[in-house]
């Protein structure tokens, strides 16, 4: 797979709220970078924020508007939206992947406002 169907097929799995068979597209010692946030290597590391994230979510999905590559380097610009109790909210994302040789990504970092982030919490929360 090109690195852009790597990244496509990542964000599919995820929106499938499948994080196992999302971090089958990762390598042993992925970053995971919410930049706000931190870091987290490993699949296990992707696997303890979503989990986390996801708890009390009913849907998930990433709206991509923009996305380009250079090599194994995929950027997007993207809405990520969460849903629950038919309440959605909307996250203004952008993402950075890398992909090696072997189509494995390496590097998953993400930008967004932690206010929005911590607004949906505390509604999910309630």
């Amino acid at each position: 797979m090109a690195p852009t169907d790597v990244v496509n097929e990542f964000i599919a799995r995820i929106c499938r709220m499948d994080v196992d068979a999302a971090c089958e597209l990762v390598t042993d010692d992925v970053e995971y970078d919410n930049v706000p946030m931190g870091k987290n290597y490993g699949p296990q590391g992707i696997k303890d924020i979503l989990g986390a994230m996801s708890g009390g979510v009913d849907d998930v999905e990433f709206i991509i508007h923009r996305q380009v590559a250079d090599g194994g380097t995929v950027m997007n610009e993207r809405t990520d939206r969460f849903t629950a109790g038919g309440t959605h909210f909307d996250l203004p994302v952008m993402g950075l992947f890398e992909v090696d040789d072997d189509g494995l990504i390496t590097l998953w970092r993400d930008y967004f406002d932690m206010g929005i982030v911590n607004e949906m919490l505390a509604h999910f929360a309630d």
